[in-house]
């Protein structure tokens, strides 16, 4: 055998897994009719369970999934949230068995397939690799991206909400356009099934809050006292009877570090009190006087 039909052979190969790939993740990725212009992607994640990006439900009533068998079925909003962009879908009777999601997470050089089924003309796909992973992220003004998926692999229009996947087909994470000024990301599996999981149970995801005014300040050296870092929040105001208040934060104090991370500024600061944190008691680092203390704040739940 020469070495071109050597190579020929490994294309060959290489080609067939990844129109494997494809095909095995095809089988939960529906289209989601939930804006004028343009069909979005979802993925089946659960029994009767669509996840999808929320800034393609753009619109509630008349809300549509297209299954690959052909069926059109009504489908609900049951939960959303703008911060990570995703939205969950109920979608009864809809018996598609949901996608299998990566063992192992995203890795940057990684070859990746982007999947999406944005119309009637069927699944569509593009390759490329992951260009970026890790977090956080930030996404907006008080929003923070806990982890994230780069990559370069083209998000033709309808894309967002559907899968990126590995050569296996396994999912990797889900595909949106609406974050980070439409940059290709992906919200890692892991995250998205979590949220997703939330999303199906209470329509949200829980936005804390301390219940203070604060403004980012610069730390010399010699004011750290011994803090890795030079920027913090200094408190301008508490709210009396706040967890903040109940936790002993005080007006001067230069809050630094909650739940083991740095604080630089308020959005750092908006996008920890998040998510599990709400209900829970956490850590919390301040230099008062001159000294780092650690306090104890049970984040309370923003109304």
């Amino acid at each position: 055998m020469d070495q071109s039909t050597s190579h020929a052979g490994a294309l060959g190969a290489l080609s067939n897994a990844m129109a494997d790939a494809v095909e095995r993740v095809a089988a939960a990725v529906v289209t989601v009719n939930g804006r004028p212009r343009q069909s979005a992607t979802g993925v089946v994640y659960d029994t009767d369970l669509v996840l999808t990006a929320d800034h393609v439900v753009e619109v509630e009533d008349n809300l549509t999934v297209a299954t690959p068998d052909g069926r059109t079925l009504p489908a609900q909003v049951a939960g959303r949230d703008p911060s990570t962009d995703l939205a969950v879908l109920r979608v009864p009777g809809l018996n598609i068995e949901g996608a299998g999601t990566a063992e192992n997470p995203a890795r940057v050089g990684q070859f990746v397939l982007a999947v999406g089924r944005p119309g009637e003309s069927g699944v569509s796909a593009s390759s490329g690799i992951v260009s970026a992973a890790g977090g956080p992220l930030r996404v907006g003004r008080h929003a923070r991206l806990e982890q994230y998926i780069r990559t370069d692999a083209i998000p033709y229009p309808g894309f967002s909400g559907g899968p990126l996947i590995d050569a296996s087909g396994a999912v990797l994470g889900i595909l949106t356009t609406g974050l980070a000024g439409g940059a290709a990301l992906a919200i890692p599996a892991p995250l998205a099934w979590r949220v997703a999981g939330t999303l199906a149970q209470q329509g949200s995801v829980k936005r804390g809050f301390l219940g203070i005014s604060s403004q980012p300040v610069q730390l010399a050296e010699s004011q750290r006292a011994g803090w890795a870092h030079e920027l913090g929040l200094l408190i301008v105001r508490v709210e009396p009877g706040s967890p903040a208040d109940k936790g002993g934060l005080l007006l001067g104090d230069i809050l630094v570090g909650l739940d083991g991370q740095a604080l630089n500024d308020t959005e750092d600061l908006q996008g920890l009190l998040a998510g599990d944190r709400v209900g829970k008691t956490v850590p919390v680092q301040v230099i008062r006087g001159g000294t780092l203390q650690t306090l104890q704040v049970t984040i309370g739940q923003r109304g």
